[in-house]
């Protein structure tokens, strides 16, 4: 007579335990990039962080002594622009409204400068290295060491509010489309799109066939910018003569 009350706990047991088991992501999918349309870069930019506003293309350029900001049309005669002082390496920037933050990569601070003119309103400091910068609906900022990790900011305050673990290393110059962040992966020709919430990798792009540096002074792919109102992005490299408006699509 126990037998069958032996048998019951015992299933009862097994369905539990298949309960509790946790669920296995969906592997991330694969794609790569369709060329679109071609415009001109300044090849003196050593590309660091790129974000459009509206019609505006933003140009974090890097390199202490040639560190920069532009802003104006893409592909166009920029119709702002500041150097940075000699010593600074300037990185990523993103912009909230009539502000903007942008990056510096060793020197310890962020500066906040006002988005039409580019003045220098403030300095920040924080902790580590700065590389990419994004922000998210809200307001968040994204941030980017050139480690695995995505660290989340307050756009005002500029403190850590959180992070997220991708794993996968050397993460770089951030664009923030929705729930996701992507990624240039530094000194490779892959992109990331990556789930903001979890860190999860949901896609890898491939951008291998995009363009190869020709000349001593042409770098590593860097600089992703969605265009408003699309589905489409424009690529870049540090100091690439074109911009490439690209959509994503299965490989």
């Amino acid at each position: 007579m126990r037998k069958p009350i032996i048998l019951s706990l015992l299933f009862v047991a097994v369905l539990g335990g298949c309960a509790a088991a946790p669920a296995v992501p969906p592997a991330a999918e694969r794609l790569r990039v369709q060329v679109l349309a071609t415009l001109p870069h300044d090849t003196s930019a050593f590309t660091e962080g790129l974000e459009f506003a509206g019609d505006t293309l933003y140009e974090s350029a890097g390199l202490a002594g040639k560190s920069t900001l532009t802003a104006g049309p893409a592909g166009g005669t920029p119709t702002a622009r500041v150097a940075l002082p000699s010593q600074l390496f300037a990185e990523g920037v993103t912009v909230l409204g009539p502000k903007l933050w942008q990056l510096t990569w060793q020197d310890g601070f962020a500066i906040e400068r006002d988005a039409k003119t580019l003045a220098e309103l403030r300095r920040v400091p924080f902790e580590g290295e700065g590389w990419g910068l994004c922000h998210q609906a809200g307001g968040r900022l994204v941030m980017s060491n050139g480690s695995s990790k995505l660290t989340f900011r307050d756009p005002v305050t500029f403190a850590v509010t959180g992070s997220a673990e991708v794993g996968t290393p050397q993460l770089n110059e951030l664009e923030c489309v929705g729930d996701a962040v992507y990624a240039n992966v530094w000194q490779t020709s892959h992109l990331l799109r990556i789930d903001a919430a979890s860190g999860q990798v949901t896609a890898t792009i491939d951008a291998g066939g995009l363009y190869q540096p020709k000349t001593a002074g042409e770098d590593v792919l860097n600089g992703i910018a969605a265009i408003p109102g699309t589905d489409e992005f424009l690529i870049t490299g540090k100091n690439w003569p074109s911009l490439f408006r690209v959509r994503f699509v299965p490989a």
